[in-house]
Formats: C-alpha cells, sequence, structure tokens
C-alpha cells in the first residue's frame, strides 16, 4: 500500500475510534430519569447503538493499532497481503453498515420522543446518533481506501 493511503486509513480509523468512543460514552451516560423513563436502557434501540458503538470501538482499536505496527515496523501481523487487505475491505465494510444501522434503529425514536418533550435526555441521545454518524462516515472512508488497496493487491 502506498504510505499516503495508509496514513490516510490511519487517520480514517482514528477519527472512526474517537467518534465511536463518544457516542458510546454519550449513550451509556444517557440516564437522566433515575431509572424511569427517561433512560436509555428502556429503549432497545439506544441499547442496539450502544453495543454497535462498543464493537466499533474494539474493531478500530485493533485496526488502529495494527496500522501503527504495519507503518512503524513495515510489516502487518496478518501474514499475507491479499488476505490483509481482504479482513480490511471486509471488516472497515461490515463496521461502517453496523454504525448505520443503529444510527438509524435509533434516530426514530428520538424524533418521535422530541415532538412529546425536547429535553437533556433527547439532547444526549441526538449527540450520540451525531456522533455514531460522524464514525460512520470516517469508517466508510475507510473502506473506500481499504476498497482501493484490495483492488490493488488483486491487480499486482
Amino acid at each position: 500500500m502506498e504510505p499516503a493511503a495508509a496514513r490516510a486509513r490511519l487517520l480514517l480509523r482514528a477519527v472512526a475510534w474517537l467518534f465511536s468512543l463518544l457516542a458510546l460514552v454519550v449513550m451509556a451516560s444517557n440516564k437522566h430519569g433515575h431509572g424511569g423513563a427517561q433512560d436509555f436502557d428502556n429503549y432497545p434501540e439506544y441499547t442496539y447503538c450502544l453495543g454497535i458503538s462498543i464493537i466499533a470501538v474494539l474493531y478500530t482499536t485493533a485496526q488502529v493499532t495494527r496500522d501503527v505496527h504495519r507503518l512503524s515496523w513495515g510489516r502487518d501481523v496478518i501474514a499475507g497481503r491479499k488476505a490483509a487487505a481482504v479482513v480490511d475491505f471486509a471488516g472497515d465494510q461490515v463496521v461502517a453498515y453496523l454504525l448505520m444501522s443503529a444510527l438509524s434503529a435509533a434516530a426514530p425514536v428520538t424524533d418521535y420522543m422530541r415532538q412529546a418533550a425536547d429535553n437533556l435526555f433527547t439532547d444526549s441521545a441526538a449527540a450520540a446518533i451525531s456522533m455514531a454518524f460522524l464514525a460512520f462516515l470516517a469508517a466508510g472512508l475507510s473502506a473506500l481506501v481499504s476498497g482501493y488497496n484490495l483492488a490493488m493487491e488483486v491487480l499486482v
């Protein structure tokens, strides 16, 4: 992989990690009703968004660590270059689609609740959904770079 593309993918994955972590923290701390209706645990859409954020944080942590190792040492943790390119592309695609799925599940619930009451609970949910969307954008762009790398590996 070209050094510029490798650095771009590392940057995009770091951004995806940051926004996934923010989505996770904001959603997990969205408990403003003392066990009542304004607790994210009471809404399966929000717990799904939290779960996907956890998966995204774990995946991007592993990939950022792998990218740093690859850039520092000049070799990958995964043995074959084509296998590594497939893992990168497939993983980035899956995480991007999961993030989009999570935020699209949580957004209608937040919109519906905001029609009745616009308060700290709905604002926190909207912030977590926004962070998940930004993580999706970064993961999607990383998937584009990984797709380019996969195409170059197949052609070589």
